[in-house]
């Protein structure tokens, strides 16, 4: 039986929000939008939401195909940042990556971030070998609930669970069919999950009676 755990990004497996937000003022400097410089609590604000709707939040001031260009700088420039300078990351991930391995989960990642975000994270933590596979909306341009039905249709999953921070990530993990996790340590609160954790460390000791209920 092929077993799959899904894991959200931001507010799940780190804290990005200081070093995007540095990432993105440095670009509008250099587009002459100095003024408009990003806070660190301007992305937690847009956490979850696609790149198109976050340049829309953000973007106010710009229109069109310039918005799109800076939006599309933007995601360069802080996928570099990151794959070189990392961020916040959660205590003990790539433990508790392998010991979910041990256990007979593989292990991928649905987000709704830009295409690159992942990888940067999967390059300067180098856990490129752990993760099975990997899936976001920069890729695609799908929401997040067909992002998790593509992953599990492409690894041929018998069963699997999403595991995320807030309210969207629940919503889109049942209208896929799957249960949802809920880490309660990240950015949100969730009315309706089938399960929580207060640490991803929390996970392995939960995660065999989640899937003796599929």
């Amino acid at each position: 039986m092929s077993k799959g755990i899904i894991f959200d990004m931001d507010g799940t497996l780190w804290d990005s929000a200081e070093n995007v937000a540095r990432a993105w003022s440095k670009v509008l400097g250099q587009y002459g939008f100095g003024e408009y410089a990003v806070t660190t609590e301007d992305m937690y604000n847009v956490m979850g939401m696609t790149m198109d709707d976050i340049a829309d939040k953000l973007f106010p001031f710009v229109e069109g195909e310039e918005r799109a260009e800076l939006l599309e700088a933007c995601c360069i420039v802080e996928n570099d940042f990151l794959a070189e300078n990392g961020a916040n990351i959660y205590p003990n991930v790539e433990k508790t990556w392998w010991r979910l391995l041990d256990m007979g989960y593989d292990l991928f990642i649905v987000s709704n971030c830009q295409a690159g975000y992942i990888e940067a994270f999967l390059k300067y933590y180098k856990l490129d070998e752990i993760v099975e596979d990997y899936v976001c909306f920069g890729d695609n341009g799908l929401s997040k609930a067909d992002n998790i039905r593509e992953i599990c249709k492409r690894n041929r999953l018998d069963a699997a669970v999403y595991v995320g921070d807030i309210q969207s990530d629940c919503d889109a993990t049942h209208e896929a069919g799957l249960p949802f996790i809920h880490a309660t340590y990240g950015f949100g609160q969730v009315s309706d999950a089938e399960a929580e954790i207060g640490s991803l460390e929390e996970l392995p000791l939960m995660i065999d009676s989640i899937f003796e209920m599929l």
